[in-house]
């Protein structure tokens, strides 16, 4: 009777190696060949294969993704949604027949700032603009519980809004543009994303409009090509992993390089917004790892 038993679960673990050993290379063949690629994997796709095979890869998916932060995170409920999912509304200037008038409008313009490539960078065109017709001024993304810069501050209420002028969307539109560049790379090409830096005189709104702005736009890029987005502002660090859509935060600066190292060697890719308010806050040297991007807003300190 012993050896039957012994037999029987000899045979049961033959069949499940040969099962996931199926599986395994139905997954390669839909592209899926690490577990963050798992994790995005369709219903249909997941639906394929075997239980035992879908538990194990699920239970490794949580254990790489918590080996990957650092000790002591804070979740931030409602965060991620509330940037990922902040309303538009924008400011129209018309002419009229006794003057300008000044408008505030609900959504997206029909209508944004375009730009013209000069030299290596960009400049506005202000030449597609129609005479008579109203004119762009200002776009505005309201975020119920504020944006990282303002969640250590008390007041967080009065800071929702993130108001993005002609020269703001200029910085993202050049900060696509690399992105762009390094999704439609070749695969298996070793292509090294430009550190960007963005330098501003202290007041006028850094943090508050183009770090904003930026995280904004990043989180709506595709998931399958940029997985996180780290915010550094000062000793905190705030992750945005887009995967599960949720927000953690981390107290000390001593092993941000490492954090974010740590989620290279796994193969994440992402970017960082490094928010710079002093000069003793600049980033390691070892950031940004590979396959990541990062931006460095800063005022103008004699180390830039």
């Amino acid at each position: 009777m012993q050896a039957s038993d012994r037999y029987k679960r000899m045979e049961r673990a033959v069949r499940d190696e040969m099962d996931m050993e199926e599986d395994v290379r139905r997954l390669y063949e839909k592209g899926v060949d690490n577990l963050l690629k798992w994790s995005l994997a369709t219903a249909e796709v997941k639906a394929n294969v075997h239980n035992l095979t879908k538990h194990f890869l699920d239970a490794a998916f949580i254990e790489l993704m918590s080996s990957m932060t650092m000790s002591a995170p804070i979740k931030l409920e409602g965060c991620y949604e509330s940037v990922y999912n902040a309303r538009w509304s924008h400011v129209v200037e018309v002419p009229g027949g006794e003057g300008t008038g000044i408008y505030v409008r609900e959504g997206k313009p029909p209508q944004q700032w375009t730009y013209k490539k000069v030299g290596d960078t960009l400049e506005k065109d202000d030449a597609v603009e129609q005479s008579g017709a109203a004119s762009l001024r200002l776009l505005v993304l309201t975020s119920d519980k504020g944006w990282p810069y303002s969640w250590n501050l008390k007041g967080a209420e009065s800071t929702r809004d993130c108001y993005v002028n002609c020269e703001v969307e200029r910085v993202w539109q050049v900060v696509k543009g690399g992105l762009t560049e390094w999704f439609n790379s070749l695969p298996g090409a070793y292509f090294k994303p430009k550190r960007r830096l963005l330098i501003g005189t202290p007041g006028i709104g850094k943090s508050m409009a183009a770090g904003s702005y930026l995280l904004y736009q990043l989180l709506h890029c595709d998931v399958e090509q940029l997985q996180m987005v780290v915010y550094f502002i000062g000793s905190q660090s705030f992750l945005f992993d887009k995967t599960s859509r949720t927000v953690s935060t981390y107290m000390g600066d001593s092993s941000n390089a490492s954090f974010v190292r740590s989620l290279s060697d796994r193969g994440v890719k992402g970017y960082i917004i490094h928010d710079l308010a002093e000069p003793d806050d600049a980033p390691s040297g070892d950031l940004p790892p590979r396959g990541w991007g990062m931006v460095l807003v800063s005022p103008p300190f004699e180390s830039n």
